[in-house]
């Protein structure tokens, strides 16, 4: 499931750019104080830096208020987790997006939580939902958060059929079947070149092999993503040549977000120049490690800065 999410809210993108692009005229810079539970407590892996005054800005601070960037998360929920964090960075004046992964495992210890398995991000859901999740990304990124959105399978299938189906060239057969899902998952698609709805669609995001292991793609996970990238290309060429109030109107029911279905119709046009082509994808920067007899994900606080850097100090994000 966790593959299908990862795959899938990269496709939500395409939605997202349209419906939520130019929602601020400018970004202010993310302010402490109203994430009051985020406060990161004492922890030797961390490296807080010296922090800087508010009346000395520092450039990168500068820039931050400065842009018009947009950040949005997407968050896919299963049994009370995240499962899938990922945070849509959007530049309205230039049209080029960055989507950043926050790994599920990311190490991230809130004062009151201490047992080891509420020190993941991905369980800040579960008790403070999505403005929890959105103080952690702040804490971690050190940029501001603006939107959320949330969404689940009826959700997929509802996007894809509200742009028609995505064109697809289904390399072989895919077929598997697993009932102890949740729900039951029963792959049956022929290969060839056809138009996937909502449903075939989920079945093609999650298919990874058949359940003999004799059936699948011949460089493993590389071809399935290589699979999954033409599928948002699709996806997006599609949507971006469409009524776009038309597409809000459908999927904006199987979302949850705090961007109101006025605000997305007014807007639903801030990201016409919009191309594939502008689109990047990023991982926080960090390494693998066992704290406590669980895995971990410890993200490395001077390359998160290079990495932001990047996006608002490389001369386009400015204004």
């Amino acid at each position: 499931m966790k593959h299908f999410f990862k795959v899938f809210f990269i496709s939500l993108l395409c939605f997202v750019l349209m419906i939520g692009a130019g929602v601020y005229t400018y970004v202010k810079f993310f302010n402490p104080s109203d994430r009051k539970d985020f406060t990161q407590v004492e922890d030797p892996m961390w490296d807080k830096g010296d922090g800087s005054d508010a009346d000395e800005m520092t450039p990168l601070e500068m820039a931050i208020q400065d842009s018009k960037r947009i950040n949005i998360v997407l968050l896919g929920i299963e049994d009370g987790r995240t499962d899938t964090i990922m945070l849509v960075s959007f530049d309205k004046a230039t049209a080029e997006a960055d989507i950043i992964s926050i790994p599920r495992d990311t190490f991230f210890h809130r004062e009151g939580y201490d047992s080891p398995g509420s020190k993941k991000i991905n369980a800040v859901y579960g008790s403070t939902k999505a403005q929890g999740v959105i103080g952690a990304l702040e804490n971690i990124l050190k940029i501001p958060v603006h939107n959320f959105i949330t969404v689940d399978y009826e959700g997929v299938e509802k996007a894809v059929d509200a742009i028609g189906g995505v064109a697809v060239s289904v390399p072989f057969d895919m077929e598997y079947e697993d009932a102890y899902d949740v729900p039951p998952l029963v792959i049956d698609i022929k290969a060839g070149d056809q138009v996937l709805d909502g449903d075939q669609a989920l079945q093609y995001l999650r298919f990874r092999h058949n359940n003999d292991l004799t059936v699948g793609y011949p460089n493993g996970d590389l071809g399935r993503i290589a699979a999954q990238q033409e599928f948002v290309k699709s996806a997006v060429k599609k949507a971006l040549g469409l009524k776009l109030p038309s597409v809000v109107k459908a999927v904006y029911p199987y979302i949850k977000t705090d961007l109101s279905l006025a605000d997305m119709l007014l807007l639903a046009g801030d990201a016409v120049n919009f191309s594939v082509e502008n689109l990047e994808t990023k991982m926080l920067p960090g390494h693998a490690t066992i704290i406590d007899g669980l895995s971990f994900y410890v993200h490395d606080p001077r390359e998160v800065e290079d990495m932001v850097e990047e996006l608002y100090m490389d001369g386009t994000s400015q204004q």
